[in-house]
């Protein structure tokens, strides 16, 4: 199944979205093994930085592009919607640079989408109310 930003944007909660993306890989499995060094290739490039910066920039600086979410001082990762191969970099397949293919996500955020559960994503904080902690009342 192909995945896409337009089908995720338009999913309302921030808890959708991660559950739409996840990856569900795991800790210390190999995704470019060796050729890791092309990912730090790849991120260097021109091109990806300026893609970058129209994705972050379109999501509005926030985690999964979710307006409750904005990253703030955190620093802004970009995901790929669809995994890439080794053979995509090489040959700078459009799936790389497309922003259909792309989201801003927190490192935490992105962490939990490959390899984490529900409970890592970042939550809305609670409204308090005075007197909600109060035991006697």
């Amino acid at each position: 199944m192909i995945k896409s930003y337009h089908e995720m944007i338009l999913l309302p909660t921030f808890e959708e979205r991660y559950n739409y993306l996840r990856i569900t890989g795991a800790v210390g499995e190999a995704t470019f093994g060796s050729h890791r060094y092309l990912n730090q290739l790849l991120y260097k490039m021109p091109e990806w930085r300026k893609v970058r910066n129209e994705v972050i920039i379109r999501d509005n600086g926030c985690d999964l592009g979710h307006p409750d979410f904005e990253l703030g001082d955190q620093p802004a990762y970009i995901h790929h919607i669809n995994p890439i191969a080794i053979e995509d970099i090489y040959e700078r397949r459009p799936c790389v640079f497309n922003l259909d293919n792309l989201i801003t996500t927190s490192f935490r955020t992105h962490q939990a989408i490959h390899y984490g559960n529900a409970d890592q994503i970042p939550k809305i904080p609670i409204e308090r109310k005075p007197n909600d902690t109060c035991p006697w009342r």
